[in-house]
């Protein structure tokens, strides 16, 4: 419990710069019953989170969460948690809380190089005995290209490890148990792709911590906790509310609803979420990337999927939120008009770059990420994407007015 308040909730969940993650993380805290309130940047300078016992970031950007805190919101976070509050972060929001960020615990991050930068999907885990696997049927969980914890203090408990990754899984766009079975060895594909890919290099390190700051109790985890239609992750997901908030489960009228299967013919957005259906079928029909769940796409190496996936995942939240508003809400229109007038070039120009892409890769050009020799490719990037591996360019643009509307609707909804 925070000292230095009579907190009334048990969770303040920290929205800024989570996007798809925070809509994991949404509906699965809606499915497991959990009691929260969804809170901004703003709300947390304006020192609201002393009403809170525990504050819960989800994935996303860690350095584009710090910049949306800025100096104060640190500031408040840190007297939060110093004074008796919880702090609860999954993968970004478990970096925003390690040394590059806030500094809540004495925890770094693993440099790039030095990591399996793009492993994704179903690993096997050791434990240290802890009450957040109570009723967990299994050792097996979700990570979602994480980042990597270094840790020299043994003040730091390590609850969770790498033991090893599930055949199911992948790394990069290289499914793990075909390249064991048929290719055998990681080395060759490693000197090609350029970065490590072997998910054996994961064994041992550390996944979920907890340490403690000031008064109060931080629990960082790289593991997805909160992917869809995990069983056993809603099982720690409770384990977590009571262990750090002290709260049990709650009944929510639309507790399990699904925002990726929600199918609704009219609302405010249906144009819009018919071009961005459009726009995932496109990197389907040319084999750009297929599903790996409802939320969450595997693309090929140097496609920026994540980006595309975060878009539509962001657009099917208008639709399944919006319904349950006025259609004649002034707001929605006012929000959603500067979507509607920058997403058909963006989308034009998406589905361009995604066709230069694919005949890049076709003739044997070099793409990654950030690097091609393709020069239409180049440009095009450069526009839509900017240059950098966290969200730029016209895409951050256009996810950052989808935002303030699917903001808002759920603020709305969620009361």
């Amino acid at each position: 419990m925070n000292q230095n308040s009579e907190a009334s909730q048990p969770c303040a969940f920290l929205w800024d710069e989570s996007f798809l993650w925070g809509l994991m993380a949404y509906e699965a805290l809606l499915t497991a019953g959990l009691d929260f309130d969804i809170i901004s940047s703003d709300d947390v300078r304006a020192g609201n989170l002393g009403k809170y016992t525990m504050v819960f970031v989800p994935g996303g950007w860690a350095s584009n969460k710090l910049k949306a805190l800025g100096n104060e919101g640190v500031k408040e976070v840190r007297r939060f948690v110093e004074n008796g509050g919880s702090y609860l972060g999954f993968c970004g929001g478990a970096g925003l809380a390690t040394l590059d960020g806030i500094g809540l615990l004495n925890v770094n991050r693993m440099p790039t190089k030095r990591r399996v930068p793009s492993f994704s999907g179903k690993a096997c885990f050791s434990f240290t005995d802890h009450s957040m696997w109570d009723g967990a049927s299994g050792p097996n969980f979700h990570v979602w290209w994480p980042s990597q914890f270094l840790i020299a203090d043994p003040s730091i408990k390590v609850l969770a490890a790498y033991a090893e990754a599930l055949p199911e899984s992948y790394s990069s766009d290289l499914n793990v148990g075909d390249v064991m079975k048929y290719y055998g060895s990681w080395s060759a594909l490693e000197h090609s792709y350029g970065i490590n890919l072997d998910p054996a290099r994961l064994k041992g390190q550390p996944a979920v911590v907890e340490g403690i700051c000031g008064k109060g109790k931080v629990l960082l985890s790289l593991v997805h906790f909160d992917t869809p239609d995990d069983a056993d992750g809603r099982t720690v997901l409770v384990n977590l509310w009571k262990y750090l908030a002290d709260a049990m489960p709650v009944k929510y009228n639309n507790s399990g609803q699904s925002i990726m299967q929600h199918a609704l013919l009219q609302h405010p957005a249906a144009d819009l979420d018919g071009a961005v259906d459009d726009l995932i079928a496109f990197g389907e029909r040319h084999f750009l990337w297929f599903w790996r769940n409802r939320f969450l796409l595997q693309w090929k190496r140097g496609i920026r999927g994540l980006e595309y996936c975060t878009l539509r995942g962001m657009i099917k939240a208008v639709a399944a939120y919006s319904h349950g508003i006025y259609s004649d809400d002034p707001s929605i229109h006012r929000l959603l008009q500067p979507i509607r007038d920058i997403f058909p070039a963006f989308k034009e120009k998406a589905e361009r770059l995604l066709l230069h892409e694919r005949m890049a890769l076709q003739n044997g050009h070099l793409i990654t990420y950030d690097k091609t020799d393709d020069p239409h490719v180049k440009a095009l990037r450069a526009e839509l994407f900017a240059n950098s591996k966290s969200y730029g360019g016209q895409f951050k643009e256009l996810l950052d007015e989808i935002d303030k509307l699917v903001l808002y609707l759920l603020r709305t909804v969620h009361k």
